[in-house]
């Protein structure tokens, strides 16, 4: 196929449209166990002799992809079609207080203590930053009496996330260069990172623009520096070149030079830039740091205070690279290899000097999963490791808190795993319970009990699997750990409830001391009238309702539904949607300041008085 001087074979396309789909869906471990993928262990990284060097490099792949590979992905879909797929379907809240003067609130829901992640709203406790789209709204929220909209942002492309940092935002935007060069899933996509001064909320003044050339993966902000991972694949233009990455800032357009690109002596499947930039958010005068490698698919990544950790799939299992990070230095340190695939962030960590990863071994067709549990040094060697869990099923959920690891894993039962990693080159499973239903996500309630938020399952009667039913919300007592119980259970809506918490733990808000638990949750229910016999575990139900679930949750009382709120007022937004419902008024995010509850959707944030839900005023966004 040829396009506008390009050249590139169609089962490259295709190739890369399995990686497309990979980055962006859950379907990404069953993929990579397939593929024909070199991996390494333990290699060093060089950088590229010169540019010829690299173009070469790029020629040895992709690999060709087993046309069996296609066959089984070709019967993915159509399993997905008939809604039978049993794939995976892909710490803690603080109160801080921000300034003089300034009330109780709470941050975005993070994995790590003083490693900030990115997100669509942000507060400081006084104001709210939000983003809809290409607009950023900056609002005055409290004392509510005087909560207004100050300023909009309308900015090309999406804006992916935003921090805040004191007098200090910074916005990550996508979008697309070169617009008469697209090409059939090769056109240049960039990320700009936008820092603006708030000393004028009213009218904030863009004080940096960095954009790099590729896609935003994901950034976190340690401090005064924010970094940010953006990925690129390194594509042939007529068999002879390799475009390289660009970073402009201000007036500057540098083009990353092949000499100082890193990589490997092994190619991988297919070959992508992954480019580290860290800025100093509050000095617009340091020169922001860069360091470009040729690591094959960023698959996902788990920052603590001192160090980045990548994983990138390959075959059998995952590359882990280990970068470390102070005060914007970006340095490669070591990389490792790990069996099996990993489901996101929190299937990894760093704790004492080593780091654990949970990994899914598997063959989605042949239903011969394991999950394992592996511990690395700060070299990346294995220590220890514990593997063959729970055979035929797949890890939905991990977190790791000290020296435990807790798992999920489910095929149509949910066993909830206690491992103790106390002795690092021996995990031993303390304990675990099963129970109907799956957590897609857990979070610590104390040291001895966890929260986990997924779905209510009922087992099929022709099969080895399980139908998914409503949002479940789970409250379990680990304190015997070989004897876990789940002390508190919540149950919401139907088969086609849903919550952006599955897939996203920033969409969670929990504080102890206040006994608040608050989730979005789209309501499904069926009309029992269309089964007059009996509802079959597979009939979907209908939204009938969308917006924020509101809980006290206590040791003594379990969970409690408090009430519930929403935005959307016209029951046409419901009646009319399909099974992707979709709204502007979706509540996507809570927080509270002071005793307020502030609930979030593109176009509209309202505030309930915290003790009783009474509203307490509207803010409407244009």
């Amino acid at each position: 196929m040829e396009y506008r001087g390009f050249h590139v074979s169609m089962r490259r396309l295709l190739a890369f449209a399995l990686v497309a789909l990979v980055i962006g869906s859950s379907l990404g471990g069953a993929l990579w166990s397939l593929v024909g993928v070199h991996f390494f262990k333990n290699q060093p990284l060089k950088k590229f002799s010169s540019y010829q060097e690299l173009v070469a490099f790029v020629k040895k792949g992709p690999q060709d992809i087993p046309q069996s590979l296609f066959q089984r992905f070709q019967s993915m879909l159509q399993s997905l079609k008939t809604g039978k797929f049993r794939g995976v379907l892909s710490p803690s809240w603080g109160v801080e207080q921000a300034g003089a003067g300034f009330p109780e609130y709470s941050p975005t829901n993070i994995q790590v203590e003083g490693v900030d992640e990115a997100d669509v709203v942000k507060t400081d406790g006084r104001y709210i930053y939000l983003v809809s789209g290409s607009v950023v709204y900056i609002l005055y929220a409290y004392p509510p009496e005087d909560a207004q909209v100050l300023s909009k942002l309308d900015l090309s492309g999406t804006v992916v996330g935003i921090f805040v940092n004191g007098e200090k935002l910074v916005v990550f935007r996508s979008g697309s260069a070169h617009p008469e060069e697209v090409f059939f899933m090769t056109w240049t996509m960039t990320t700009s990172i936008l820092t603006y001064d708030l000393s004028d909320r009213s009218k904030p003044v863009l004080e940096r623009n960095v954009t790099v050339d590729g896609s935003y993966f994901s950034s976190r902000m340690i401090g005064d520096y924010v970094y940010a991972v953006i990925i690129e694949q390194a594509y042939l233009i007529n068999d002879s070149a390799v475009a390289l990455p660009e970073i402009h800032s201000g007036d500057s357009r540098v083009k990353v030079e092949a000499s100082n690109i890193y990589h490997t002596d092994l190619p991988d499947a297919y070959d992508f830039f992954t480019n580290m930039i860290a800025i100093n958010v509050q000095d617009a005068g340091e020169e922001p740091t860069v360091e470009t490698f040729l690591l094959g698919v960023t698959s996902c990544l788990y920052v603590s205070r001192e160090n980045i950790f990548l994983t990138s799939p390959a075959y059998h299992g995952n590359n882990i690279h280990k970068i470390s990070i102070e005060k914007g230095e970006i340095t490669y340190v070591a990389n490792g290899f790990v069996p099996g695939y990993v489901l996101n962030q929190f299937s990894m960590d760093e704790y004492n000097g080593y780091f654990r990863i949970a990994t899914t071994t598997s063959d989605m067709w042949s239903g011969a999963s394991r999950n394992n549990v592996y511990i690395l040094d700060m070299n990346l060697t294995v220590v220890g490791k514990l593997e063959d869990l729970a055979s035929g099923e797949r890890i939905h959920s991990a977190r790791f808190m000290g020296d435990r690891c807790y798992l999920v894993t489910f095929r149509k039962v949910d066993p909830l795993f206690v491992i103790d990693l106390e002795n690092p080159s021996n995990p031993e499973v303390l304990g675990f319970l099963k129970i109907t239903g799956y957590s897609d996500y857990l979070h610590p309630y104390d040291e001895n009990h966890i929260i986990g938020i997924g779905k209510e399952t009922v087992a099929a009667e022709e099969g080895d699997f399980a139908w998914y039913q409503g949002v479940k919300i789970s409250l379990f007592d680990v304190s015997n750990v070989s004897n876990p119980q789940e002390i508190g259970k919540y149950e919401i809506g139907d088969r086609g409830t849903d919550s952006p918490v599955l897939r996203d733990h920033k969409a969670f808000l929990f504080d102890r001391s206040r006994n608040l638990l608050v989730i979005p949750v789209l309501v499904a229910e069926i009309d029992e009238t269309q089964y007059p016999e009996e509802v079959p575990p597979y009939a979907y139900g209908e939204p009938v309702w969308q917006g924020a679930y509101v809980f006290n949750i206590s040791l003594d009382e379990g969970l409690v539904l408090k009430g519930r709120i929403t935005h959307i007022e016209n029951d046409a937004d419901l009646m009319n949607s399909d099974f992707y419902f979709s709204s502007p008024y979706y509540v996507k995010r809570t927080l509270y300041i002071d005793n307020l509850l502030y609930t979030i959707s593109d176009k509209k944030i309202k505030m309930n008085n915290l003790e009783n839900l009474e509203e307490i005023g509207v803010m409407d966004l244009l």
